[in-house]
């Protein structure tokens, strides 16, 4: 299937398409598109630790706001950036050098699935948790977690019933925004974020409006838009309402299941473990859309029920009917570690064998000698 994706945000095309375009072209001819994939993805996840190690929950800003050193927030900035910029120019790497293939198309929205969780995990320790004065509630952090999922989620479910991605606006904004917010923190202290902004309204606030607000009036309407156009041109996918919908159910499935543990858990275990809870949403969702990008790539139909939805729903009754007990914690550490080292042995087969079908190495523009 061919790649075809629409950018119209003006942000996009008038500000950061020409600093892409002049950095493209400092980096090597022989430097495998994917490699730019993964460094940026690699970036993301060591900021996503530093940040973890210096504010495990999610605490520091808010109690003792001087915790996290100064360095990393501009770490932070830096390492965004960064990923903004592999992010934005693989594909113009790809097609310079004529190495454009389904495995790294793949492979950067795989990739992107997961870094859509860990960028926002790591923002939160910027507003910190409630403490009763500032910060944000772990609920709101579920919940403002699950609208950004669900943006990308639409995103992808588009492409599997129109055959075109349109990039959502919220993208590169939202990049923006993440950059800038980590360099004013670096500047001024996370203070910033603590001190009403107007008329008792905080800038978190203001962000969580803005993101609400481009969810479910921009982003989401415009989807069912494109959507709507392509079965009046007769140029969509799947014919049936059934076939349009299928990518829907299991992430709203496991978004339900993951409510019902955050809402009756009797341990309250969104408020003890934010930090792990969060991280498995992330994984978890990242597998199931993934998924769906490739019976989108491959034109296959998804199936019903993703495979973590069963375990997960066992899980989640053992939790809430109250049989795990004390053991609640213990048992969402074993399952994140277990859903995260599934999520991560999937990825490593995929890619490994569309690197044999395709005949390409991953990491390397050299061709597969053919046995």
């Amino acid at each position: 299937s061919q790649y075809s994706a629409v950018d119209t945000n003006p942000l996009s095309v008038y500000v950061m398409q020409p600093i892409w375009n002049k950095i493209i072209k400092i980096v090597p001819l022989w430097i495998a598109p994917n490699l730019l994939t993964f460094s940026g993805f690699v970036m993301i996840l060591v900021n996503y630790f530093l940040i973890s190690f210096y504010d495990w929950d999610y605490t520091a800003s808010g109690t003792s706001p001087g915790l996290v050193p100064t360095w990393v927030w501009l770490f932070s900035a830096f390492t965004t950036f960064c990923a903004y910029a592999l992010d934005s120019i693989d594909g113009k790497h790809a097609r310079r050098t004529q190495s454009s293939t389904p495995l790294g198309e793949l492979f950067d929205h795989g990739l992107d699935s997961w870094a859509t969780s860990i960028f926002v995990l790591s923002f939160f320790s910027v507003c910190s948790r409630d403490n009763g004065k500032t910060g944000v509630s772990v609920y709101t952090m579920y919940i403002y977690l699950s609208i950004v999922l669900f943006n990308f989620m639409c995103s992808h479910w588009e492409k599997y019933n129109t055959g075109v991605l349109f990039l959502p606006w919220g993208y590169d904004i939202s990049q923006v925004v993440l950059i800038a917010a980590y360099l004013l923190t670096g500047a001024v202290g996370v203070e910033v974020w603590q001190k009403p902004l107007l008329f008792g309204y905080y800038i978190t606030d203001a962000l969580v409006i803005l993101l609400i607000g481009f969810s479910l009036f921009l982003s989401f309407p415009q989807t069912l838009y494109n959507i709507h156009r392509a079965h009046l041109k007769k140029t969509l996918k799947n014919d049936s309402l059934y076939e349009v919908l299928l990518p829907l159910v299991s992430p709203l499935l496991l978004f339900i299941l993951l409510t019902v543990w955050v809402v009756l858990s009797p341990g309250n275990i969104l408020a003890k473990q934010p930090r792990l809870f969060l991280w498995m949403v992330g994984v978890a969702f990242s597998n199931v859309i993934c998924k769906v990008i490739i019976c989108q790539m491959s034109s296959t139909r998804p199936e019903l029920f993703h495979w973590f939805l069963f375990p997960l729903a066992l899980v989640v009754y053992a939790a809430i009917s109250g049989l795990l007990g004390w053991m609640e914690e213990a048992v969402l550490a074993v399952f994140t570690a277990l859903v995260t080292a599934a999520h991560v042995h999937y990825g490593v087969c995929v890619g490994r064998q569309l690197s044999e079908h395709l005949n390409i190495y991953i990491f390397s523009l050299k061709k597969r000698v053919q046995e």
